[in-house]
């Protein structure tokens, strides 16, 4: 093709930046969008395929949604008639693949690796947690942008593959040695699988070789159940104890081995890069604030975390009152104190009426032992309001005996 090519009547492809048994990588111009794109042309051995086409239709639909920081975002796909290929329209990273900084280092620093793997981690748990998975982790689909920033590339593209008539014939996509062992065998893969193939290049990054050399699947297969893959810290002995073991774990024969989830791999990666093996059972940190996605409605606030995995109930911490909010004891002593000074307040009206009532039989009694006119008609009339007074005292004392 020239540089005059036109894809989609949009994408006019520049210049190349890669070639693959399965693709070729173009750099191109969105003349609509007036914006660099990196577009993926199928090979024609795919395109014939009808079983890879239609599956690939349905999973470049998946990765498209994947919006995130660490995946390299699809925007388009389709098929161009004029040129008779079918095409993937990226994202463009200006940066280098792991495979080809791998290629001029031979091996990455200790802080580099646990970067780009911690990265790639919290692309995958994204990926993961939206029921996609990856299916073909490598060097050459992490890419490094000249930022630092790592982004995982062809999601979607190693699902639609996997089973299409292509495998099923024996051909083999990727690279053999990052496949887990129930890939090998012709299992489904899942998130775990994702998580043994990042253990593969963490332990590449590292040492500057694979854990197991081989030129087949079948010889793969035998190597990884017949023995274990020297040990990191052996390979270089720049590589903690703690950080080889986090390693050693994701590439576990067993799924069930493996870190329970990409956060939790990342969360040990970098653990142990300081020396500190992470407990068995314990969670994984939370992204951080580079990558935090929005929390969920539902998700427990500070004062209700949920303890770590498998952590004894005695040894989890007790999260510290927010300031201003009442502890049970301190409400229920709040609540006692007002009853108190109400129960005060009752019993001194109650006394100052007996009080009043006592004085006024005093005088009742005073008036009613005297003789005079005068008197007999004022007694007359303070019976009558003593009656009444002692009808209201009557009330009193029983509402506020209640």
């Amino acid at each position: 093709m020239t540089q005059t090519t036109t894809i989609a009547g949009r994408y006019r492809l520049e210049t190349r930046l890669g070639v693959g048994g399965m693709s070729t990588v173009m750099l191109a111009f969105d003349r609509r969008l007036e914006r660099y794109v990196a577009i993926k042309l199928l090979a024609e051995h795919l395109a014939d395929d009808p079983t890879f086409v239609s599956r690939f239709r349905r999973e470049a639909l998946a990765a498209a949604r994947l919006v995130h920081p660490n995946i390299v975002q699809v925007f388009d796909f389709g098929f161009d008639e004029n040129q008779g290929q079918h095409f993937i329209v990226m994202e463009h990273v200006n940066g280098r693949s792991c495979a080809e900084l791998l290629r001029d280092r031979g091996r990455f620093e200790l802080s580099d690796a646990v970067e780009v793997v911690a990265q790639a981690c919290r692309g995958l748990d994204y990926a993961h947690r939206n029921g996609v998975v990856h299916r073909d982790v490598k060097p050459g689909n992490l890419l490094v942008s000249e930022d630092g920033v790592v982004k995982l590339a062809d999601f979607g593209i190693a699902r639609a593959t996997d089973q299409s008539s292509i495998t099923q014939v024996g051909s083999v996509l990727g690279t053999a040695a990052y496949l887990a062992p129930e890939q090998a065998r012709g299992e489904e893969a899942g998130p775990r699988s994702d998580i043994y193939s990042l253990g593969v290049v963490a332990y590449q990054l590292l040492s500057g070789r694979l854990p197991y050399e081989a030129s087949s699947l079948a010889e793969l297969a035998l190597k990884q159940q017949s023995s274990a893959p020297p040990p990191l810290d052996e390979l270089n002995p720049s590589v903690p104890r703690e950080l080889a073991d986090a390693v050693a774990q994701a590439i576990a024969i067993d799924p069930e081995d493996r870190p329970a989830d990409a956060l939790s791999f990342a969360e040990a990666v970098r653990r142990g890069a300081r020396g500190v093996a992470l407990l068995d059972g314990a969670s994984a940190a939370p992204p951080t604030a580079a990558t935090r996605l929005m929390p969920d409605r539902d998700a427990p606030t500070t004062a209700t975390r949920i303890a770590p995995r498998g952590a004894p109930i005695a040894a989890t911490a007790v999260q510290p009152q927010a300031a201003g909010r009442a502890t049970p004891a301190r409400a229920a002593a709040t609540s006692v104190e007002p009853r108190r000074r109400r129960g005060l307040r009752r019993f001194l009206i109650l006394l100052g009426l007996v009080v009043v009532f006592v004085i006024a039989v005093a005088v009742a009694l005073t008036i009613e032992s005297s003789t005079s006119p005068t008197v007999v008609h004022v007694r007359t009339t303070f019976s009558n309001d003593l009656n009444q007074a002692v009808n209201q005292v009557q009330q009193l004392i029983n509402q506020n005996t209640r």
